[in-house]
């Protein structure tokens, strides 16, 4: 039995594998950089040592650095959770040289399934299904091109030692291929020091489903049934379920035997995922699905697991580590559904841009029996820049497939979250959203339907509870006070009317609240919402709402803060400033500027001052949250300043551009 466990790894992972081994009596060892010396699984940890400064280079990949506070510590096992070093052969190697267990397979398994390209051989030799492509070792870009017109546009191009949708590019057109090859090169050099790549077929339709196994020392593999994860957007799944809609005994049976099969070609311990990409364009079959890749560990999304089978897969992990077995294939059986959201700090409005900063408000939903909350941060903490923007993961479980997707609408609606901007309004739309209640599911589902899962900036609703929590609310709710003090919009021979100013962001707008004999209607940036039978319980520092909106009954949380009036409502945690006229004069007196929309790395700067632009063009490229950003242009113009060089660091809302106009430069 293992008796002190080192997590290598941070966050909500972290603590989850925590809450498991200290359940088990195991005493828990953490590591942690500079940047999360007061996080929570920092605290929650019998012993804690620091490994370095915040960028993951100089602490969590530092494989000697945590063997040695393994050592220090006496920890006799080393769970690396995901990410990090939790699929590195290497780090696997160095913790068996210095006798210590690795939870996780052996280093021959993570090598074998760690190159895309070797390990779809390896699926061939074993049976399994696999994608038609080419994953030779000829990387000469007119080869590949070759290559590609032969299997047959459009084509995949694939980094054989990516992961997470880096170094993955879709083309579309034989015109197209060189120049994606390119970027997907150098994103893959980047990030996994190997710019090696395969071409796949593109599967029309695709569905991305993905069986969970398990295997131990005497040679036992078994799997936990299928997970389905094709909401995704950019390659980065967005909710995942258990089991996979539409999915049938027969088709189960083989996908599942499939995973079996790729496991024992290895020789497999521990847990891993076997991924399969699945022609979605019908009904699932025998014949329809092929071997993605295999990922060597735990994964993010699961939880959705746990909830239908009933078991704990990081218990399971440490009792294999350890020299256990694994249960019999015919006792796990599956019971309802699951489904998971991953709540990420980033903007859907302003197409998805990393938020950080300090989380000042923070408010998960209430857990209970089906409904569960795996997070690595809480009130008064920060997202920081150097790290996931994973924010939680939100579970739920229903008896039915609609049951577990409107409980996970019902927890989005329970969050709030601030200043820090989510995506959580972006998913409960996409849970609620018909064709995702259907079960028409596609990896092109989010794009497709992109339009309507991106709430609007403003929603009409959220601005009435704002100018309800900023005025007096007795006299509009029927109160009695003076009707002489009372602030209640009355005009003489006309409907009584309230308007206030709020700045949401950059925008300044006034909201119109008009008070009917059985209603209420706000109208905001042109959308109108009519509120009925509206009742409100009093907070500390603001009020609870609850009204028939358009039809729909909708809760929300108004807060008072010193800056307006915070509106939590369905996943959308909006501050509704109060106006000031002195800002907004600086603002205008600002010119066009182009400022950093989050604290990053400059990692290209296309411009010098002087030069002529035109609109959309790139000026700078900024790296935050392991992702690339494109600064442009916002019109035509001329450069007039520049503030930042390649290698850069530059903080949030700082001004990176100044842009002049044309004919400012020509008449001076």
């Amino acid at each position: 039995m293992i008796k002190t466990l080192l997590i290598a790894n941070r966050g909500e992972i972290a603590r989850r594998v925590m809450r498991t081994a200290k359940r088990m009596g195991i005493r828990t060892v953490a590591v942690y950089s500079e940047a999360d010396a007061e996080a929570p699984h920092v605290r929650e940890a019998d012993e804690a040592i620091l490994l370095g400064p915040a960028p993951a280079s100089e602490s969590y990949l530092l494989a000697d650095k945590i063997i040695e506070a393994a050592i220090v510590t006496g920890a006799d096992a080393i769970h690396p959770g995901y990410g990090f070093l939790s699929e590195s052969a290497g780090f696997a190697e160095a913790c068996a040289k210095n006798n210590i267990i690795f939870v996780g397979p052996s280093p021959e398994a993570i090598r074998a399934m760690g190159l895309k390209d070797q390990a779809k051989a390896l699926m061939e030799k074993a049976g399994v299904p696999v994608t038609p492509g080419y994953h030779g070792e000829n990387q000469e870009p007119a080869h590949l091109a070759a290559e590609a017109g032969r299997i047959g546009y459009p084509v995949l191009i694939k980094a054989v030692a990516g992961g997470g949708g880096k170094g993955m590019r879709k083309v579309e057109a034989a015109e197209d291929f060189l120049a994606a090859l390119d970027s997907c090169k150098r994103e893959s050099s980047k990030s996994f020091g190997d710019d090696r790549v395969l071409i796949e077929k593109f599967i029309t339709n695709p569905r991305h489903i993905e069986v969970q196994v398990f295997g131990d020392s005497r040679g036992r593999v078994i799997h936990l049934y299928e997970r389905d994860c094709s909401l995704q957007r950019r390659h980065q799944k967005v909710i995942e379920e258990a089991p996979a809609p539409g999915m049938t005994p027969n088709v189960r049976q083989a996908m599942c035997s499939a995973a079996i099969n790729a496991a024992r070609a290895v020789n497999y311990v521990g847990a891993g995922t076997v991924e399969f990409i699945v022609d979605g364009s019908g009904a699932l079959r025998e014949d329809g699905f092929f071997f993605m890749e295999m990922n060597t560990r735990l994964q993010v999304e699961h939880p959705v697991t746990e909830m239908v089978t009933g078991l704990d897969l990081v218990e399971l992990q440490l009792k294999v580590a350890a020299g256990g077995s694994v249960p019999e294939q015919d006792t796990i059986r599956l019971s309802g559904y699951a489904m998971e959201a991953r709540l990420y700090a980033e903007d859907p409005v302003a197409g998805f841009l990393p938020s950080t900063g300090p989380l000042e408000r923070l408010e998960f939903p209430e857990t209970a029996a089906g409904r569960r909350v795996d997070t690595g941060v809480e009130e008064g903490g920060e997202v920081s820049l150097f790290y996931d923007p994973m924010i939680a993961k939100l579970i739920a479980r229903g008896e039915s497939r609609l049951e577990a997707a409107h409980a996970l609408a019902e927890m989005i609606d329970d969050l709030i979250v601030y200043p820090v901007r989510t995506n959580a309004a972006f998913l409960r739309r996409t849970v609620l959203h018909e064709d995702f209640l259907a079960a028409r599911l596609s990896t092109g589902f989010i794009e497709a339907n992109i339009d309507a899962l991106v709430p609007a900036a403003v929603n009409p609703a959220d601005a009435a509870f704002a100018v309800l929590g900023a005025l007096d609310l007795r006299p509009v709710l029927g109160g009695s006070l003076d009707p002489f003090e009372a602030a209640d919009g009355w005009r003489l021979n006309a409907s009584p009317r309230l308007e206030h100013r709020f700045v949401v962001g950059e925008e300044t707008f006034t909201t119109a609240l008009g008070r009917g004999p059985r209603s209420l209607t706000v109208t905001a940036l042109g959308q109108t919402a009519e509120l009925r039978a509206l009742s409100l319980e009093n907070l500390d520092q603001g009020y609870s709402f609850t009204a028939h909106v358009n039809g729909e009954v909708v809760s929300a949380v108004c807060e008072a803060l010193e800056a307006g009036m915070l509106v939590s409502c369905q996943g959308r945690s909006t501050l509704f400033a109060y106006d000031n006229p002195e800002a907004a004069a600086d603002a205008l007196e600002a010119g066009d500027v182009i400022k950093a929309p989050m604290p990053g790395k400059v990692l290209a700067v296309h411009v010098k001052a002087g030069d002529s632009v035109t609109k959309g063009q790139a000026l700078v490229v900024l790296e935050a949250m392991k992702m690339e950003h494109a600064l442009a242009a916002p019109r035509d113009g001329v450069i007039g300043e520049l503030t930042v060089e390649t290698g850069g660091q530059v903080a949030e809302g700082d001004v990176l551009v100044a842009l002049e106009a044309l004919d400012e430069v020509v008449a001076a």
